[in-house]
């Protein structure tokens, strides 16, 4: 039953593409125009994951699907590859990166496995590239710089930690983002500012904060959303007691404002 239906949806993708019979929309569609889509189907998953929402899951997991099917359909018709490829190139790839379930190999626990699976990538990365390569392969190649770069340094650091270029603990890089609070202050104190450096400064701080929270085994990104929220959810507060008062935040000021700041957070507890 989940081939046929698999096979079902593979279907529907195809006619929704057909030149003749298919959807003036769908038709039009190329990898680069569907990119804004697959971002958002993307961040849709991660939403409902965050809100605990097991039905909107399954529904945006399904979005998801069907982005990968688009491609894959897209690429078919290209004659480049289909979804079997797709599905068989994942397949192998997860076997061959875990030869401690498929294989022979043994490991003591998670950090073992993690380190086999850099190996095994550089591996792969010096046989795709091959001698044309021009500069050195690197553990670091494949965190892509097009993701958000608050991601983009959690990946980098994980992946040099598996290697054992990391922080001993955590007050460690305390100490680290104190000194770049310090820095900062020091751009932001020199006449004229440097904006170049005070960029650079503010930069090094936030790559700090990361740290810390990879060290305390929590996803910045999504402790960052979980703070978008909690603004929004408190200046809307703000918002709703200004109305009451038939007025709105323009026709306010900071400290009446903070005053219904300090209620929203406790009408939370």
């Amino acid at each position: 039953m989940p081939e046929t239906k698999f096979q079902d949806l593979v279907d529907l993708v195809s006619r929704l593409r057909d030149p003749q019979t298919g959807c003036p929309w769908d038709r039009e569609q190329t990898p680069d125009s569907l990119k804004p889509y697959l971002i958002e189907e993307v961040y849709e998953v991660i939403e409902a994951i965050e809100d605990g929402d097991l039905n909107e899951l399954r529904n945006e997991l399904g979005d998801l699907l069907l982005q990968v099917l688009f491609h894959a359909q897209i690429a078919t018709e290209q004659k480049q590859f289909d979804i079997e490829d797709v599905i068989q190139a994942i397949h192998s790839k997860m076997v061959r990166r875990h030869p401690h379930v498929f294989g022979d190999q043994d490991v003591a626990g998670t950090d073992d496995v993690l380190r086999n699976w850099e190996a095994i990538k550089a591996v792969e990365r010096a046989a795709k590239g091959g001698d044309q390569k021009e500069t050195l392969p690197s553990i670091l190649d494949g965190v892509s710089s097009r993701i958000p770069a608050l991601l983009e340094a959690n990946q980098l650091t994980e992946r040099a930690a598996r290697v054992g270029f990391d922080w001993s603990n955590v007050d460690e890089v305390f100490t680290k983002l104190h000194e770049e609070i310090d820095e900062l202050k020091e751009v932001i104190r020199s006449v004229p500012v440097n904006n170049d450096q005070l960029e650079g400064e503010l930069g090094d701080l936030l790559f700090a904060a990361v740290n810390v929270a990879r060290l305390l085994k929590v996803d910045p990104e999504a402790a960052l959303r979980r703070c978008n929220k909690k603004f929004k959810r408190r200046f809307r507060y703000i918002e709703e007691e200004l109305n009451k008062l038939g007025r709105g935040p323009a026709e306010s000021n900071i400290d009446e404002m903070e005053k219904f700041w300090q209620q929203s957070k406790l009408s939370e507890k």
